[in-house]
């Protein structure tokens, strides 16, 4: 190919096919709290959430900087950072900017941390993050090739290596591709979000003219090429998908000249406005997945030594700032390397975990509805095995002659789902199926759609919640004519009905068929597919309707008890702190002198250890192999053992928009047994030093070190010692 041809790189302007196009309608989300609380109202010790939310992007990124991380993990973890990010992105960034163009310039509230200072201080951070990603990403590679694994690239490979990469092209990704010139001969075509594209330079010999086009790089296909040729004997070569089609530009333009290529990637905002007044929610949920496909982009990222002229035609084209470009010195897109850290190299993963057995439900034949009339069940997963507890429960319910009814709510399912099979299977049956399913879950809402769809043709009656609030909540309910009269039996769970992410994401859950329990869930239920306004929970915390005054009522409670010499402590576990009137509360229990433990996986706007505010506030994050998804609150009430204190666990954060624009659904835990294990999750987080991270007053996290001759969870850290755990356990069971 001939060199690059430099007059082309500083003359070519795609200014010509640029045409104008509006900027998304959405501004600001009504579900969201102010930027920053004022001056006195906690305004010292409080966070901001989208650079708090980095944070923890940062200790997600540090899981691959850790050595004591095993080597295709940490690619599992490089991959992990950029989906987060991504995903960051699309829900935040967008936002941001509608808030900042909104903005006064005069205000000096906004001017000084409003949304312009936010994105600032968003982009300063992000270049930073980027950097540290590309240098571990070039810093694994040797370390890699010492393992046999070897990512080349096209100038690394030998003859016969690219003479394979070429027939592979050849047959498997020419076809694929759809070359698409920038000339003003064609319309400029439509780019999709988290696509990554060449910008190629030709030049037509016959008439001089420089001609830009675009080409896609492929997402149904690998995106490494693994090469056979010349393999040394255990040694596996492989070849980025973007570089193949790269170096096999001259087979796409016969009779052009090439004369530069550039790499780039867009992101588009995913924060889409939906109307519920004026048509149906599953119309306005179609119309608005059609929308987001055309929503502006709001992040574009570029390879080094990109071409000027395209550089500043992508700019004019998609409307984007300075400010909204990032070059990057390594890989546009990471989450390709969740292809190399899957392959199956024992010594260089971490070791193969199975869920196990719950110990009164040993296989799938065990009687579920007997287990539970014995006594509530406290599910920890994925240490307690979700296909035989929560999938069986209703499984079995669904092929049950004495089943009368199932119901369920649906946030994420995923697409292979026994759930909605075994709903099907129950409807067809004729049994009584409903389903609340929440057709705005972001990224969700397409597949929600379907499976909406399918159980209406099953029979089932399909319910999307109520108007103006998300359903958040994971609650199933299962209905038994059991002699004369009908028992129910309910599930309560901080997580989603997925039997993937059940396998990822450590969640808890109550099976019980209490009475009081099971009939707030009933009302629940009426009130998800109903018309009820008021509805009453004798015993659940339910959002938006109690849940909030119910935990504010507790931390008030623990202050009073500290006041009267009583034992007093707040222990909380969940994703994310962000709600101002719950941490003015907390704050006020620190400042009477309650201890607040805080075990918080994701972003925490209440900062710790703020003199005169949050002295006795300690907030940690858990990060490692699984994602920390549960969601967990203890409250002291008064008691020194803790066991006889007050625990809830449920599907909410402490949050505004999950406590006042959710239906969430938060239950207690009232059988002992389930209190010593919910009080052994929360002690095993505390005593963490080995994935633990401890956050600091100014909103940076310190990561603990376990200290010479501790053992336990202090040196495993929080996963290792819980597999180990539930290993023990099953090994002594008769």
């Amino acid at each position: 190919m001939p060199p690059n041809d430099d007059n082309a790189r500083s003359s070519l302007s795609l200014k010509r096919i640029k045409p104008k196009r509006a900027r998304s309608r959405r501004t600001a989300n009504e579900s969201e709290q102010p930027l920053a609380p004022r001056e006195g109202l906690l305004a010292h010790a409080w966070i901001d959430r989208d650079l708090s939310w980095l944070e923890f992007n940062r200790r997600v990124l540090n899981e691959a900087l850790d050595e004591r991380t095993p080597l295709l993990e940490r690619l599992k973890f490089l991959a992990i950072f950029t989906s987060n990010l991504d995903e960051f992105y699309m829900k935040r960034v967008g936002l941001l900017r509608g808030v900042a163009e909104v903005e006064s310039e005069d205000d000096p509230v906004t001017r000084t941390g409003g949304a312009r200072d936010r994105l600032a201080q968003i982009r300063k951070m992000v270049l930073d993050l980027l950097m540290e990603q590309a240098r571990c990403y070039q810093s694994l590679l040797p370390t890699l090739a010492g393992h046999g694994i070897i990512l080349a690239a096209w100038d690394a490979l030998t003859d016969s290596q690219r003479e394979e990469a070429s027939h592979f092209f050849d047959r498997n990704v020419s076809p694929a591709l759809t070359p698409l010139g920038l000339d003003p001969a064609h319309p400029f075509p439509f780019m999709s979000n988290l696509s990554t594209n060449w910008g190629f330079i030709l030049r037509n010999p016959d008439t001089e003219e420089y001609v830009p086009v675009r080409v896609k790089i492929p997402t149904m296909l690998p995106s490494w090429i693994p090469l056979k040729a010349d393999a040394a004997p255990g040694e596996r070569r492989f070849l980025r998908l973007e570089e193949l089609i790269r170096h096999s530009a001259d087979k796409l333009f016969p009779g052009m000249e090439f004369i530069d290529a550039s790499l780039f990637r867009i992101l588009r905002n995913a924060e889409i406005e939906l109307d519920e007044e004026e048509e149906s929610l599953r119309e306005a949920v179609t119309e608005a997945l059609r929308q987001r496909r055309f929503e502006p982009v709001v992040r574009m990222d570029l390879a080094p030594d990109v071409n000027p002229a395209l550089r500043q035609g992508l700019i004019e084209r998609f409307e984007l700032t300075e400010d909204d470009v990032y070059e990057l010195p390594g890989l546009l897109d990471y989450t390709g390397l969740f292809q190399i850290a899957g392959l199956e190299v024992p010594g260089l993963r971490d070791p193969h975990w199975t869920p196990l057995p719950p110990p009164r439900l040993p296989d799938e034949d065990a009687d579920i509805f007997a287990a539970i009339q014995a006594g509530d069940l406290l599910l920890h997963h994925p240490y307690d095995s979700f296909d035989l507890s929560v999938e069986n429960f209703i499984s079995a319910a669904a092929i049950d002659p004495q089943t009368v009814a199932i119901k369920m709510t649906v946030y994420r399912v995923g697409d292979d789902t026994p759930f909605v099979r075994s709903l099907i299977r129950a409807a067809e049956a004729g049994k009584q199926v409903a389903c609340a399913i929440e057709l705005k879950a972001r990224f969700d809402e397409a597949r929600n759609l379907i499976w909406a769809q399918e159980l209406q043709k099953a029979g089932a009656h399909v319910t999307y919640g109520v108007m103006g609030l998300k359903t958040h909540t994971k609650v199933a309910l299962v209905v038994r004519k059991e002699g004369h009269d009908l028992r129910c039996y309910a599930h309560v769970g901080t997580g989603n009905y997925h039997v993937k992410t059940a396998r990822l994401y450590t969640d808890v859950g109550l099976l019980t068929c209490n009475p009081a329990i099971a009939m707030d869930v009933v009302n629940l239920f009426h009130y998800l597919t109903g018309c009820s306004r008021t509805p009453h929970f004798a015993k659940l915390l339910v959002a938006p309707i109690n849940m909030r005054q119910r935990f504010l009522h507790n931390v008030e409670r623990e202050i009073e008890h500290h006041q009267a010499g009583r034992p007093a402590r707040i222990v909380a576990k969940m994703n994310q702190v962000e709600d101002l009137v719950l941490a003015r509360a907390l704050s006020a229990a620190s400042q009477a002198g309650v201890p607040v433990d805080l075990i918080v996986r994701g972003f925490c706007c209440l900062a710790p250890s703020v003199p005169g505010w949050t002295e006795n506030v300690r907030v940690r994050s858990i990060v490692g192999r699984f994602l920390e998804h549960s969601r967990i609150f203890h409250f002291a009430n008064g008691q020194e053992d803790p066991l006889a204190g007050e625990f809830y666990i449920g599907s909410a954060d402490w949050m505004f928009r999950n406590l006042s624009r959710r239906v969430e659904a938060a239950t207690p835990v009232e059988d002992r047994a389930a209190r010593e294990r919910l009080w052994e999750i929360l002690d095993i987080c505390l005593q963490d030093r080995r994935q633990a991270w401890l956050m600091q007053a100014d909103g940076r996290y310190v990561q603990c070190q376990p200290a010479d001759g501790e053992s336990g969870p202090a040196m495993l850290g929080t996963h290792a010692w819980l597999m180990d755990l539930t290993r023990r356990r099953a090994a002594i069971l008769p």
